[in-house]
């Protein structure tokens, strides 16, 4: 079960027409492609996509791109909120689960994974559903260390040597640190592998928790407290084609900077997470398109392109682009990117200049314009400027005038 009906909030404007998990990313996919693409290569092939809002794109995505074989009973089904129980949307990610769990009577598993749909990393979750039966417990929560620093957005856990779970914290404001270090807490990555029957129990309102609405916030807490849950180290997780410096990445990209961080994690010349490990494949619809195009511009300059991923059918005419990434579709004519992601569709004009910035599907950024240049100007524009400096252009944006 893949949850993926969250609202996005803290990564708007990319979510104003879409839900997150069918934000654009790395130039081809979308983030809801990386957790699929696990299942996927582990050949775990019945999957449920739990979506509610904004969830247009995301269906058709999944329509277009997750066809597996029916012969033998795969699928992967995309399940809008249904109100089976009444005239309600879902309250939360336990809730969701609770109001689909005729999905789970139906398929009768000895086993459930319920993993978010929005992260970026490669895992293989059969290694995790073996350790979950060999160590027993009711639930299984993969885990990473996260700096202090950061913790207080995750849900931070405390365990004992034997990996059992004795807290589960839901975004705390003072995250207790992992043994041995006062710097790192233990947080959860959101992916869970449950028993069937403690997972019923669990989300089942009058159960464990009378009426839970999210899994960090209601289950995890109580299944702690009952010495129920154990932790995962993901850092053991070996995945076939992935080198050890990849080894433990994971991103959740919930904001705009962790958004464009994890995007510019693609692009250096020894990236940190690659998208080339045909062992382990991230998997996507792929339209046919043409070849992507380097060409001289229209004054006849020659263009420069380093640490850059360029989509196909895109075409860079005397452009000069530097850690960038250039969506499908998009036309780049004499103008300078650096650190620049542009979403599928977008044309840059010729004399344009983009630092640092995120333009959404479809723009038309006209010849002299910049982005990212000056903070007072983007502000005054009515573009959004995140805590971390990166400019975002939203769908359906229009520029006024050159600059």
């Amino acid at each position: 079960m893949i949850l993926a009906g969250g609202e996005g909030k803290r990564l708007l404007p990319l979510t104003n027409d879409r839900a997150k998990p069918a934000v654009p990313f790395g130039g081809s996919y979308r983030l809801i492609d990386f957790v699929l693409s696990n299942f996927a290569n582990a050949q775990y092939t019945r999957i449920v996509v739990l979506t509610q809002y904004k969830s247009h794109s995301l269906d058709l995505h999944i329509s277009r791109t997750w066809r597996f074989s029916t012969l033998l009973g795969s699928y992967v089904s995309s399940v809008p909120a249904q109100m089976r129980l009444g005239p309600y949307w879902f309250s939360g990610s336990a809730d969701a689960i609770y109001q689909n769990l005729n999905l789970v009577n139906d398929e009768k598993p000895d086993i459930v994974c319920v993993f978010g749909a929005d992260h970026i990393y490669r895992m293989d979750p059969r290694q995790m559903v073996e350790y979950h039966r060999e160590h027993g417990g009711g639930v299984t929560v993969a885990a990473i260390p996260v700096p202090k620093a950061q913790a207080s957005a995750f849900g931070i856990i405390d365990a004992e040597a034997d990996g059992i779970i004795t807290r589960f914290l839901e975004k705390p404001e003072d995250p207790p640190t992992m043994p041995g270090s006062d710097d790192l807490c233990l947080a959860s990555m959101g992916n869970y592998v449950f028993d069937t029957d403690v997972l019923i129990d669990a989300v089942t309102p009058g159960g464990l928790t009378g009426l839970p609405h999210d899994i960090g916030g209601d289950l995890m807490p109580r299944l702690a407290e009952q010495s129920s849950a154990r932790v995962y180290d993901f850092s053991t997780n070996e995945v076939p084609g992935q080198g050890e410096r990849e080894r433990g990445y994971w991103r959740d990209v919930g904001t705009i900077d962790a958004y464009y961080d994890a995007n510019m994690d693609l692009v250096a010349s020894v990236p940190v997470f690659s998208l080339y490990n045909e062992d382990w494949q991230v998997f996507t619809y792929s339209p046919p398109r043409p070849p992507a195009k380097l060409s001289r511009g229209p004054s006849g300059r020659l263009p420069e392109v380093s640490d850059t991923l360029v989509a196909s059918s895109t075409i860079l005419s005397g452009s000069i682009a530097t850690g960038s990434i250039i969506g499908p579709g998009s036309f780049v004519s004499e103008a300078r990117l650096e650190g620049t992601i542009l979403l599928p569709g977008c044309e840059v004009g010729q004399g344009a200049e983009l630092r640092r910035c995120v333009i959404d599907k479809n723009v038309v950024v006209p010849p002299g314009a910049q982005v990212g240049v000056d903070r007072e100007m983007d502000l005054a524009r009515g573009l959004v400027v995140s805590d971390g400096g990166v400019t975002v252009v939203e769908k359906g944006f229009r520029f006024d005038s050159p600059t």
